[in-house]
């Protein structure tokens, strides 16, 4: 027995040395989530005090939206320098439109002694006529004419039909011969201004309009025999002569009153009677 005593405490000493690594293991293990790499390895947890999300409002103040309007402010598309603003179209007049309020009206009034201006000539509209016969035939000459006329008057043209049928001519009700446009207001100075400037000069052996092509009720026509006069046509692209009939309306219905409207307007008039003759003198 004594020797069985002697070999436990040994055995009770290796015993003991055994459970001392397992507890110093378990001592280890409680201990690891304090070692120095792992624990120092905090930056996940101090993540949020690097740049916290809330903070992050530099961005809304760098150069926010409620700032991008500054950009507007500071001189945007219309206000580049000190230039004066365009006007808009609603403003801009022919200068025949302004000559004719400036100038003519205030001279037709003294000139007829009336102080009402409501009472004196005014221009209504203007109407061009273009009759293709040939359009019967080959209806590319209709084409052309209603192209040249979109290009002298700035405005889409009607075509015009036959009102009833012709033998002679071959010709039957409905068939389209023609167009025509009524220029009106901006247009109509414009052209009137583009005719008296510009085509009437270009005529072969003009010598003036005629006086007396009044209607009796102050409306006033004009024949041209080719087209090519305005500017606006290329000659190699209307190479067929093509004529026009131009009607001047007034609200007037002297032809008097209307043909010193015209002739204050520009209007190139031959004289008249014994005007004529005291310049043939």
């Amino acid at each position: 027995m004594s020797t069985e005593q002697s070999q436990d405490p040994e055995k009770a000493s290796q015993g003991e040395e055994k459970a001392a690594p397992e507890t110093a293991r378990d001592a280890e293990a409680v201990q690891q989530p304090e070692k120095a790499p792992k624990g120092e390895k905090t930056p996940k947890g101090e993540k949020g005090e690097k740049a916290p999300k809330g903070e992050k409002a530099p961005k809304g103040e760098k150069a926010g939206k409620g700032e991008k309007a500054a950009k507007g402010e500071k001189g945007g598309k219309g206000g580049k320098g000190d230039e004066a603003p365009e006007k808009p179209e609603s403003e801009i007049h022919p200068r025949l439109q302004e000559r004719y309020h400036k100038e003519i009206l205030p001279a037709l009034a003294a000139k007829l002694n009336r102080t009402n201006p409501m009472s004196l000539p005014r221009l209504k509209k203007v109407v061009i006529n273009m009759g293709v016969g040939a359009a019967s035939a080959e209806k590319k000459y209709l084409e052309e004419a209603v192209d040249a006329m979109k290009l002298i008057a700035g405005q889409k043209p009607v075509v015009t039909k036959a009102r009833k049928s012709i033998a002679g001519f071959k010709l039957r009700e409905g068939m389209a011969i023609g167009c025509k446009v009524t220029l009106r207001g901006k247009r109509m100075y414009e052209f009137l201004d583009r005719l008296i400037s510009l085509a009437l000069p270009r005529v072969r052996d003009f010598r003036g309009l005629n006086p007396d092509a009044f209607d009796g009720n102050g409306n006033y026509s004009i024949g041209l025999t080719e087209q090519l006069v305005f500017p606006e046509l290329n000659p190699d692209k209307y190479t067929r002569t093509q004529g026009m009939n131009i009607t001047v309306v007034t609200d007037s219905e002297n032809d008097d009153e209307s043909r010193e409207l015209l002739r204050m307007m520009g209007m190139p008039m031959r004289a008249q009677g014994p005007e004529r003759a005291a310049g043939a003198k």
